[in-house]
């Protein structure tokens, strides 16, 4: 049998719990998800790439049925050279909805693979990566919104 792999891509500047949720549950669907941080050069970003690597690594170095890697390219690009058959997206609220409904309408015209999207669990929806780096950028306590295992990385930017 085929081994069911799906694309979570992302810039995860930095890695929430809320990320980590949608991974989580994912894994309940598929056999295999690759998280996936893309390069934007548009974007300001607080961590450099490495770093973001290095934290999401962190997270999943016991669980071997997720890879972390970068990408410079199209997403559904990336999803093919990794042999992905899904993209998984993750929305807090109906405002995310229309942006991911256009980006996987796009996504499936230009490469036929099917993006499937996963609510936040309710008590997660206020957490965002932008208020992470908010409260980052204040030195204050963020260990309640981001992975346990990677605490530590976040302080030493």
């Amino acid at each position: 049998m085929k081994k069911r792999t799906a694309l979570f891509p992302g810039t995860f500047d930095p890695f929430t719990i809320g990320h980590e949720s949608i991974v989580r549950r994912g894994l309940a669907l598929v056999d295999e998800i690759v998280i996936a941080i893309g390069f934007n050069e548009s974007k300001n970003f607080y961590f450099p790439i490495e770093k973001r690597l290095e934290m999401i690594r962190a997270i999943y170095a016991n669980e071997p049925r997720v890879r972390v890697e970068s990408y410079n390219s199209l997403t559904v690009d990336f999803a093919q050279e990794v042999g992905a058959h899904f993209i998984l997206r993750g929305i807090r609220s109906v405002n995310d909805f229309e942006n991911e409904k256009t980006i996987a309408d796009m996504n499936r015209t230009i490469s036929g693979i099917e993006t499937f999207i996963l609510l936040t669990e309710p008590a997660l929806t206020h957490i965002s990566s932008t208020l992470v780096r908010e409260l980052l950028r204040y030195n204050r306590d963020v260990s309640n919104f981001v992975p346990q295992q990677s605490i530590h990385l976040l302080t030493s930017k």
